[in-house]
């Protein structure tokens, strides 16, 4: 069975920076294209940001582009998004996901974790 688990999550000021971590277990995280979703306290869930197996194809959403950074360790089996310039609009439940191949922006993911909270005041 497939696992996802999230941390680093947190409560931060406006323009401080996080890296989240996504640990996945039970699969072959090698093959999956990873992503990270977000989903507010009034809003539906969105696409972050993507990465493909290799690590060679990055997608991101238009809000967080050139603030997030995401990134891959098959080694470790572990998917990261770095976030600088954090925003108050950025507070959100942040969840990794996991596909066996494909699009990366796309909500067709097989494996979602539970998510980490992450908290930005203005």
């Amino acid at each position: 069975q497939v696992q996802l688990v999230e941390s680093g999550g947190g409560l931060v000021q406006a323009g401080a920076s996080l890296r989240l971590s996504c640990a996945v277990s039970g699969g072959s995280f090698a093959n999956y294209v990873m992503g990270w979703f977000r989903q507010g306290p009034l809003s539906e869930r969105e696409f972050v940001t993507g990465i493909s197996w290799s690590g060679m194809r990055t997608a991101y959403a238009p809000s967080v582009k050139g603030r997030f950074t995401i990134s891959r360790d098959n080694a470790k089996n572990t998917v990261y998004l770095q976030m600088n310039s954090l925003k108050h609009e950025d507070t959100a439940v942040y969840f990794c996901a996991a596909r066996r191949g494909g699009a990366l922006e796309t909500f067709d993911y097989d494996y979602w974790g539970q998510g980490t909270q992450v908290t930005v005041s203005s």
